[in-house]
């Protein structure tokens, strides 16, 4: 059955202060860990934050460094539960192209993720390694689009 808001465009644009709270709201992990709202409130204070509206509400976030190893690195995505599934991810990503300085754009995941392996997949990133002994038993996989 569609969502009545399957139809609604989303629309990207930098996070502003004011939408923290509805960002957190939409990310369980968030819920759970103060930590994670410290890491947004941080990143939309950097202009390092973009968001994904859909029908006047939030539908996603991605956050954005530009200091791994002097290139853009996208370090969080989220989606809300409602809206995954529906392009958002992508759009997000396209955002967080959209917005970085660098010739290439990194990001990873862990092996396990394979939600997130197809996202960056279908947005055209590569595989460039892996990183062991973060996670043990679940190597980081990590991805890279060159845009320039």
């Amino acid at each position: 059955m569609q969502n009545l808001h399957d139809t609604d465009p989303v629309i990207t644009r930098a996070a502003l202060p004011g939408d923290v709270n509805a960002m957190l709201a939409c990310d369980a992990y968030a819920q759970a860990h103060a930590s994670r709202g410290e890491a947004v409130r941080a990143a939309v204070g950097q202009g390092h934050c973009q968001v994904a509206m859909r029908a006047g509400q939030v539908a996603g976030y991605v956050l954005t460094r530009d200091d791994f190893f002097d290139y853009g690195f996208v370090s969080l995505v989220v989606v809300a539960p409602a809206h995954q599934r529906r392009g958002v991810g992508g759009r997000l990503l396209a955002a967080a192209e959209a917005a970085c300085t660098t010739a290439k754009l990194f990001t990873s995941t862990n092996r396990s993720n394979g939600a997130a392996q197809q996202l960056f997949a279908s947005a055209g990133f590569v595989r460039s390694g892996q990183i062991d002994h973060l996670d043990e038993g679940d190597p980081e996989l990590v991805y890279v689009k060159f845009l320039r």
